[in-house]
């Protein structure tokens, strides 16, 4: 959401790991604008990032995260 003020730091961390990350997947959903992803993935607090293996949820991190931290989750996940 783009009153987010943690989605606002977490986005140039985002950006920068899905670009070296070419086999993972990175979306990004505006849960203002699509308020259903945000129901039917039980997103309660934003940014909420959700990490899928194989079509299931693998993992999870609500909160801004450092890059590190985002770059552990993926490795951890996948």
């Amino acid at each position: 959401a783009p009153w987010c003020g943690p989605c606002k730091i977490m986005l140039p961390i985002f950006e920068e790991v899905s670009k070296t990350h070419k086999t993972v997947v990175f979306a990004k959903v505006n849960v203002d604008e699509n308020p259903e992803v945000a129901q039917e993935l039980g997103v309660r607090g934003i940014p909420t990032l959700v990490f899928f293996k194989d079509g299931e949820e693998a993992s999870r991190s609500v909160g801004a995260s450092s890059k590190a931290a985002l770059e552990a989750k993926i490795k951890e996940t996948f």
